[in-house]
């Protein structure tokens, strides 16, 4: 793969100025600020590479690591990332490729023989993927920002992380594994309805295609079969645990040679979607003695370099249980940039293996929330109302609205650097008219159908 051009890859020029938008022509980018990027004859030499630009996270890690002078380049499958529209990107590259696909390596591979990389940061679990797939290819070259192997592959397996967690008797959740459609009736019997059906991992991959399975609630037995088979027919085991509707809490830290360089706590008041995911509203708290002691026990054993973020989901009697460890920035990483944890630049510190600041404290009681996922996921709940865990709408309206009237901080928005917001915002607002639309299209063809059957069956008739 190396050194050979694979397809065409373009280049977003986005420094100092930018007075042309980026448009689509004949299958790929019209030239205006974009150009071929074969067709350069020098690239910058960058101290760190983003990839996944269009992540909440990766904004923060560019704008992170951009204001302390380091030379910061992006990378992203498509041209309307947040990102590539911040002042501290220097430089903003499209890979027309699907993450977690070869061809994408392959394209990473060629912009890597142009360039002085020093670090490689990357936050999707398909991307990452890939570069665990070209570890040994990739880190002669330069430095890949992910834990060592394998403490990286126990953290990234939710079975795996469980056995480690049961050794340390840190809490967690009633399951079942279930390796094919035979073992339902198992789980059934042992776990009942309602549960939770997730992968064993969360990106898939069967050598073939790939994709991205979150946490599934089933309520009956068909949705239980339906989640089961979803993950099993990539050749993964499902776990199959009992449902926790209490409040979801995360510990995150920096670890590095024995020795934690930075912790911080925040518990999601709403996520995406409702049942779990990605915090859309969220505070910095405290380090709970629970949940810290348990979730440092675990990055210890299990040896986790890097940053991680350890999950937890309290019962109704606030016992806490072990959901999963990110090995990876996480989405709400921005929370902690802003009570005082850079963890994107202490990141980029331990990956290039210079001096580790230390963190010994930060501010509680903040308040942020991606606004955007915030009105996603209340959609969302309020067209599920009625399932186990589910807010009443209601309450649903009240607590979404409610919500402008607490001091916060919001995703993407930085008075010193507005551009990402008004991309990301502009983004939001055409993808919701074209859901939208489609939804209408859909709808009235479906009454169209119905119409035409109508007549049909009357005109059989007569």
């Amino acid at each position: 793969m190396t050194g050979r051009a694979v397809g065409t890859m373009t280049r977003l020029s986005v420094r100092p100025r930018r007075t042309n938008s980026v448009r689509r022509s004949r299958g790929c980018y019209a030239r205006g600020p974009v150009h071929f990027l074969r067709r350069q004859p020098a690239v910058m030499r960058c101290d760190a590479l983003i990839l996944d630009a269009s992540l909440r996270h990766s904004l923060v890690t560019v704008r992170s690591l951009g204001r302390r002078g380091l030379a910061i380049a992006a990378a992203e499958t498509h041209p309307e990332a947040p990102a590539f529209a911040s002042r501290w990107c220097q430089e903003g590259f499209v890979f027309p490729a699907q993450e977690g696909t070869d061809a994408y390596a392959a394209f990473l591979e060629q912009w890597l023989d142009r360039t002085g990389t020093r670090v490689l940061i990357a936050s999707n679990d398909a991307t990452i993927a890939l570069l665990r797939r070209h570890r040994a290819r990739l880190e002669p070259r330069l430095r890949l920002a992910l834990a060592p192997e394998q403490a990286l592959a126990t953290a990234i397996n939710k079975e795996r992380t469980l056995e480690v967690a049961r050794r340390l008797e840190v809490p967690v959740p009633r399951e079942v594994v279930v390796r094919d459609s035979g073992d339902v009736a198992a789980a059934l019997e042992e776990i009942g309805l309602p549960a939770v059906i997730k992968p064993s991992e969360s990106w898939l991959w069967n050598g073939r295609e790939g994709a991205r399975l979150g946490a599934q609630l089933a309520v009956t037995a068909a949705e239980l079969r339906d989640a089961v088979e979803a993950v099993t027919r990539f050749g993964e085991v499902a776990l199959v645990q009992q449902l926790l509707t209490g409040r979801r809490e995360a510990v995150s830290f920096l670890y590095a040679d024995g020795d934690v360089y930075a912790r911080f706590a925040q518990w999601a008041k709403r996520t995406s979607p409702p049942l779990g995911g990605n915090s859309v509203l969220r505070q910095s708290i405290a380090i709970p003695p629970d949940t810290g002691s348990y979730a440092e026990s675990l990055v210890r054993y299990i040896n986790l370099e890097g940053y991680c973020e350890v999950e937890f989901r309290r019962d109704e009697a606030g016992v806490p249980y072990l959901m999963e460890i990110n090995p990876r920035l996480s989405a709400s990483v921005e929370l902690a940039v802003r009570a005082g944890v850079d963890f994107p630049y202490l990141l980029y510190q331990w990956a290039s293996g210079g001096p580790m600041e230390r963190v010994a404290g930060y501010r509680i009681g903040g308040w942020m929330r991606h606004l955007g996922g915030d009105i996603t996921t209340t959609m969302a709940t309020l067209r599920q109302r009625g399932r186990p865990g589910i807010e009443p709408p209601l309450r649903t309206l009240w607590d979404f609205g409610i919500s402008f009237l607490r001091p916060m901080a919001y995703d993407y928005l930085q008075w010193t650097d507005l551009r990402p917001a008004v991309r990301a915002t502009t983004t939001f607002a055409r993808d919701a008219i074209r859901s939208w639309a489609s939804r209408v299209w859909k709808h009235r063809l479906r009454a169209v159908k119905v119409a035409v059957r109508s007549l049909t069956s009357r005109a059989r008739k007569n």
